[in-house]
């Protein structure tokens, strides 16, 4: 089965983009990206980012029409990846490299810096304080490095590294957004 999801900015903006429903797949909707962005709308142009549990795409797309340099796109799920090559192909969006590879297998790798992470790991399996560690610790992160979190808006034990400062927090419905800065 397939969805669909709308750029909502820059380049692209309007283009739609399908994407394979896979266990724990839920895009990013319109208004909490919306939100993002304006967040980050000054932090984008020129950025080396890294979108973990991918997906759809959506954070990374948004990313790339917006002008970030490169983008890279991390998804496990072979279908969801097969999707997100056929978007890449469809926008000719060059600036985007998807890995096919477990979250944490990759992080496990070879670091490479990263001046924004998108991490919106799929709900219900506490990820995301074990993801933010490794990013810290395994140094995928710039000196100056902002990393966006999308978690389930319930009490959370979510404990970044106690150097991260939280600049943005929003909830909207059944989703907590927070953005910090290294």
């Amino acid at each position: 089965m397939a969805g669909k999801v709308r750029i909502i900015g820059g380049e692209w903006r309007s283009r739609q983009l399908q994407f394979t429903e896979t266990p724990g797949l839920r895009p990013s909707a319109d208004r909490v990206r919306e939100t993002l962005f304006n967040w980050l709308q000054f932090d984008i142009a020129g950025k080396h980012c890294l979108d973990l549990f991918a997906g759809s795409g959506a954070l990374g797309f948004e990313a790339a029409s917006r002008g970030a340099g490169s983008v890279y796109m991390i998804e496990k799920h072979a279908a969801a990846c097969r999707q997100l090559h056929a978007n890449r192909e469809k926008l000719t969006a060059h600036q985007i490299s998807i890995v096919q590879q477990d979250v944490f297998q990759f992080l496990a790798g070879d670091s490479t810096p990263f001046d924004l992470v998108f991490l919106d790991p799929p709900f219900g399996k506490q990820l995301a304080a074990q993801t933010c560690h490794w990013l810290e610790d395994k140094q995928w992160l710039a000196p100056h490095a902002m990393i966006y979190v999308e978690v389930e808006n319930k009490p959370m034990e979510l404990e970044p590294p106690s150097h991260w400062q939280c600049i943005k927090q929003k909830s909207t419905g059944e989703i907590n957004m927070l953005l910090f800065h290294r």
